[in-house]
């Protein structure tokens, strides 16, 4: 009987023990931005890539505050200082050749995209959002464009 009792008093401590620890832990989200700009120019003449940034920046850093609504600070801020140096690049290729639409580049692009999908998976991340939008002049005499996509994607991390 007596063993029964400290066999429990110590479980009773271990699971105390255990939900300590899980109260000190913190977690949050870390954000990974995945962007994709196809070209709509047709003839090869555009650029269509997957970008993301691999730097760490610093909001603080370019953020002024205005006290009454009109007076700001923000050209204190550099443009030139926002650009990251860091961030990775794959090529795409364009929606259009000079035939048209080139529906191999599109199932290929696609192919690119999904790989990318599965990788940051397989690192822990979910997808969380996904925006996109198209920016073309339009018109007879067009001959440029953009489809662009954002893909957000979120991963759990746990900090002690």
């Amino acid at each position: 009987m007596k063993k029964r009792f400290v066999l429990a008093f110590l479980l009773v401590i271990c699971s105390m023990a255990v939900q300590a620890q899980e109260m000190t832990t913190q977690t949050f989200n870390e954000w990974k931005i995945v962007t994709v700009v196809e070209s709509i120019v047709p003839m090869g003449l555009g650029r269509s890539r997957m970008i993301e940034n691999m730097t760490d920046v610093n909001t603080e850093d370019f953020r002024t505050t205005r006290v009454d609504g009109k007076k700001s600070s923000q050209r204190t801020v550099s443009r030139k200082e926002l650009k990251v140096d860091k961030f990775d690049e794959a090529k795409l290729l364009n929606f259009f050749s000079a035939a048209g639409i080139n529906f191999q580049n599109i199932a290929s692009n696609d192919a690119m995209i999904a790989a990318r999908i599965m990788e940051l998976e397989s690192e822990g991340y979910t997808m969380a959002y996904v925006t996109s939008a198209v920016e073309s002049v339009g018109g007879k005499d067009d001959d440029s464009g953009i489809f662009i996509s954002r893909m957000y994607f979120r991963k759990s991390v746990s900090l002690k």
